[in-house]
């Protein structure tokens, strides 16, 4: 079973998703240029609104991160055990399970942790403290060759007792945090402990075409006498204002077997999912452009089997406000709907269970609220 989230949302001058020169994302669709918001950012603004949105409970998260050394470390000191010494142990242990940590204490990769995972290892550290600090002691280097970094990966994994490595590869895994059950997790080097993401979420186009613009400002020193006129400093943004279509659909049936089959924690997890991709908006140059712009509609299908509809294509030919009685948002909303209602003519529209949209365009909007939990009660 699918579920389904289509948004259109227009955002104010804003630069929410920067590329690399500082420019706002964009991307040619369609023949022609629109503003872009990528999909790693959008799942970011995601999970920040499921911690700051209170919509998971934390020990139901996960955190991804190179610092796991430093973050279990952290929770031994407050255990007592001393600070460097955890550290040490905590990068041992995590050796049991092939996670090297290199530089500054980082793991080789950002790692994503769920929560109870997390304090899994730090009881993992405490009840074999002593067999892990004695492993701490520096080895003596062998001249000759040196070793590839995946000999040194498997030297370190044996060197940690067999019963201390069972533990920590076991406990990989045997988490429920929501976010990881969503999102998915890849560890290059435990390719069995790989999470299949059960959603998946598109880049934001903008429905109509979108050409750069360039903000130049200047600021001045509040100390400098009157009478010296000039700024101190001065430079150059470039933002865009864009419609954007947005997409993301949630399979619930994997999310439910990534969630140990629990159908009823899955149910919450997809509450939480819909809420928080309303709700995310990136952070990108927010302080100097407060793009705090809710989304104009909203629709959730829910589907109970086929395939998933990625509706931007309705958005081919660029959305042109030119009727004065309709904005671009509204002529959005009636291009997404006329598209779709051509794709269930050609297709069916057996699988739908549901269709529900709250559109800011109608005299009696839906509540967003009712949607949700009309959403979350169609699934079994």
């Amino acid at each position: 079973m699918f579920v389904e989230l289509h948004i259109i949302q227009n955002f104010a001058p804003s630069c929410l998703n920067r590329d690399d020169t500082n420019s706002p994302k964009d991307c040619v669709f369609g023949g022609y240029r629109r503003a872009r918001v990528s999909s790693q950012c959008l799942k970011r603004a995601m999970r920040m609104q499921f911690k700051e949105g209170n919509l998971i409970p934390k020990d139901q998260l996960a955190v991804r991160t190179k610092r796991i050394v430093d973050e279990i470390g952290g929770r031994l000191a407050a255990r007592g055990k001393d600070l460097e010494a955890a550290k040490q142990v905590v990068t041992v242990a995590l050796a049991g399970a092939e996670l090297k940590v290199v530089e500054e204490g980082k793991t080789q990769y950002l790692l994503y942790v769920g929560e109870d995972e997390l304090k899994k290892i730090a009881d993992v550290c405490v009840a074999h403290w002593d067999e892990l600090l004695a492993l701490t002691a520096p080895k003596a280097e062998v001249e000759g060759k040196k070793k590839k970094a995946k000999e040194e990966k498997r030297e370190a994994k044996e060197s940690v007792p067999k019963a201390i490595r069972d533990e920590m590869t076991g406990i990989l895994g045997s988490g429920k945090a929501a976010d990881l059950a969503l999102f998915g997790r890849m560890l290059a080097d435990m390719p069995e402990k790989n999470i299949d993401a059960a959603c998946q979420v598109a880049h934001a186009l903008s429905t109509n075409e979108v050409a750069m613009e360039m903000d130049f400002y200047t600021a001045v020193d509040d100390l400098k006498p009157n009478d010296n006129q000039g700024a101190d400093m001065m430079g150059v943004v470039e933002f865009t204002s864009a419609c954007f279509y947005r997409y993301a659909v949630v399979n619930a049936d994997l999310l439910a077997g990534n969630m140990g089959s629990d159908k009823a924690a899955a149910k919450r997890a997809v509450e939480a999912f819909l809420k928080a991709a309303i709700a995310a908006v990136p952070t990108g140059k927010q302080n100097s452009m407060a793009a705090f712009n809710p989304p104009l509609y909203v629709m959730a299908v829910v589907r109970n089997g086929g395939a998933a509809w990625n509706l931007a294509n309705a958005f081919m030919k660029p959305v042109r406000p030119l009727d004065a009685g309709k904005d671009i948002g509204e002529l959005s909303v009636e291009r997404l709907g006329a598209h779709l209602a051509k794709l269930e003519a050609m297709y069916g529209a057996d699988s739908i269970a549901l269709k529900i949209a709250s559109s800011s365009y109608d005299a009696k909007p839906t509540p967003v609220a009712d949607l949700v939990k009309q959403v979350v009660e169609t699934l079994p």
